[in-house]
């Protein structure tokens, strides 16, 4: 049920291609609202650097994770502990941590210097060669993320570089996951990531061979989400949802930690720049669909998304 698409023709140029991957992108985006990407060009040994790292980030002792925790002046970034964060408010903190990663902005960019919403320096811990490889791996996806909305733009009947100059300064999260093995007798109603939708443009995610990830079909039925060595599973977020006056269509999921092993995965989240004005795309509106949302501005819409998931925890 969710597609495997071939981007290699987002990468040669080709016309034709562009257009063929663009249809079968957009058919995903309007159906079950997730997707698996192969011909991506992310090197199989950078992937494989991320997860080592990753795995050695969630190994330090508690001490030195909790030296770069996240907090509400670290823009987004740093360690998220267990039981730090709800996607589900309505059920317990879930059974997770996290380490975020954001766009690595000079120590004298104009952002950064006038302390804007989401620009902060990283949080980096005392790892060898952990900043270069993350950083790496930020670039190829971020690069990815942007390459795939020329897909999405040529399937909504725009300009294929529509979107160019909302993702040149992105509010990115490259973010590294670790979900504990789940215990007998623990918490039936606690999930590894409780169910919710994305909040960005897309989100491009790389998983160890450990399933867990369950995504709800339109009738209402939770399947489970099939792992790949080398593919991204791809999905909607609420931005992109927003942006397309609901064309697009992001898809609940969440995780369920396995009974028997620990669970690694890395997400690039890709949200538009902090001054980007989300509203309605024009060619995504007529006399009989008016637009359904206020235009907003990008940090304006990711800040009350945050505020609902840290709240209390």
């Amino acid at each position: 049920m969710i597609p495997v698409i071939d981007v290699a023709p987002l990468r040669s140029g080709d016309a034709d291609g562009l257009k063929s991957v663009a249809d079968q992108v957009g058919a995903a985006c309007r159906g079950i609202g997730f997707f698996a990407i192969t011909g991506h060009g992310v090197p199989a040994a950078l992937r494989k650097a991320v997860f080592d790292a990753s795995s050695a980030f969630f190994s330090l002792p508690e001490a030195d994770k909790l030296a770069v925790v996240h907090g509400p002046q670290t823009g987004n970034r740093g360690y998220v502990p267990m039981e730090g964060e709800a996607l589900d408010p309505s059920k317990p903190a879930d059974l997770k941590e996290a380490y975020n990663i954001g766009l690595d902005l000079a120590p004298d960019d104009p952002e950064l210097v006038a302390g804007q919403k989401f620009r902060a320096p990283n949080l980096w811990p005392e790892l060898p060669d952990f900043r270069q490889t993350m950083l790496a791996y930020f670039d190829a996806v971020w690069d990815l993320g942007r390459t795939l909305h020329r897909a999405f733009a040529v399937d909504l009947g725009l300009n294929p570089d529509y979107f160019a100059d909302t993702l040149d300064r992105p509010l990115a999260i490259l973010r590294l996951l670790h979900y504990p093995q789940r215990l007998e007798g623990g918490r039936a109603d606690q999930l590894g990531a409780g169910a919710h939708t994305d909040y960005g443009n897309v989100t491009l995610l790389a998983t160890d061979a450990v399933g867990g990830l369950e995504i709800r079909t339109r009738d209402g039925r939770w399947i489970n989400a099939p792992t790949f060595q080398d593919a991204f599973v791809c999905n909607i977020g609420d931005c992109l949802m927003r942006w397309t006056n609901d064309v697009y269509v992001s898809t609940p999921h969440r995780v369920t930690n396995p009974l028997s092993c620990e669970r690694y995965s890395v997400a690039f989240f890709l949200d538009p720049n902090p001054n980007a004005i989300i509203e309605c795309l024009p060619t995504c509106t007529d006399a009989e669909n008016p637009p359904r949302y206020q235009p907003i501005r990008g940090d304006d819409y990711l800040e009350s998304r945050l505020k609902a998931t840290y709240e209390g925890h």
